[in-house]
């Protein structure tokens, strides 16, 4: 099996500062850490993969082992301090693809590959496709089924395809094609295509997590008298009940008017609404006199908490 590179695994190059390596490291390990990504176990992975990878190329002398040999254990750190070179040993051999003859080539034209009898060629699996993919907050919301066109692969023609988005995606999230990714070697399996998902913005709807935010505006009889108010949410309109004197800014709860949670299926979260109160435009002679009224019958001091008049 190929050795794994610990600098493509952290997207930098084999130049890259001890800095720059810390700085990818924090980078991807905030993206796949299992507490971020609980249940997910291909993030699990994922994370182990990168820790181990930071593990050698953030210590100065592991890296160095590593620079030297193409790969660090216990062994070639002792050879490394003892400055002798490794003696031949094919569990540390590179028998994966890197530049030039590979032993598992050089093994398939001994043994097989298309000269007469013996062993087959190796076979090796093709390498994943991502390709970024836009949906609008609604689809994101709902789920939709998209038209994606794929890239022109060795072997396959660029062609359209139909693929469904499920409900909950977010920025980021990644929906996996089996088979669509680059073609296989000598046979092998062809890699998976993963579509990245971008969602759109709103007019008025955010979004964290699973949960939705709005602004509502109401009037001032509304938020003293209390009401019964219509709000929007993606899913069309909702009854939101004001009770007596709220103030301008407090929040309310719609249970699970939110996002379907994409990894804990049966579960969504919920919409907040914020009020904001807000004065006509125009105020009549009627209504200012009536305000004059209301003034003299509640006097009263809104900052005086702040020790001022």
């Amino acid at each position: 099996m190929a050795k794994q590179d610990y600098y493509a695994t952290l997207g930098v190059p084999r130049t890259a500062s001890a800095d720059e390596i810390k700085k990818a490291y924090r980078r991807l390990a905030r993206k796949y850490h299992p507490d971020v990504n609980p249940g997910d176990k291909a993030a699990e992975e994922k994370f182990k993969v990168i820790s181990e990878a930071f593990d050698v190329l953030g210590d100065e002398e592991k890296r160095k082992v590593y620079d030297r040999f193409g790969v660090y254990t216990e062994a070639h750190a002792q050879a490394a301090k003892s400055g002798a070179g490794m003696p031949f040993d094919f569990a540390n051999f590179d028998f994966g693809g890197g530049g030039g003859a590979s032993f598992r080539d050089i093994f398939a034209e001994m043994f097989g590959g298309g000269r007469g009898g013996g062993r087959a060629p190796f076979q090796q699996a093709g390498r994943d496709i991502e390709q970024p993919v836009s949906v609008t907050f609604e689809q994101a919301m709902e789920g939709a089924t998209v038209k994606v066109a794929l890239p022109s692969l060795p072997g396959r023609a660029g062609e359209t395809i139909t693929a469904r988005i499920p409900a909950g995606v977010d920025n980021g999230s990644r929906v996996r094609l089996a088979g669509k990714g680059y073609p296989g070697v000598n046979g092998g399996p062809p890699g998976d295509l993963y579509l990245v998902t971008n969602v759109g913005a709103h007019p008025f709807f955010t979004r964290k997590g699973d949960n939705i935010y709005c602004t509502v505006p109401i009037t001032v009889p509304e938020a003293a008298l209390g009401a019964k108010i219509e709000v929007p949410t993606v899913g069309g309109k909702a009854q939101l009940r004001i009770p007596p004197g709220t103030q301008s800014g407090q929040k309310f709860r719609l249970r699970e008017k939110g996002f379907p949670a994409l990894r804990s299926p049966g579960t969504r979260g919920d919409q907040f609404v914020e009020v904001k109160i807000v004065l006509p435009s125009v105020i009549s002679e009627e209504t200012k006199e009536l305000l004059r009224k209301y003034e003299r019958l509640n006097p009263e001091n809104p900052r005086k908490s702040l020790g001022v008049e």
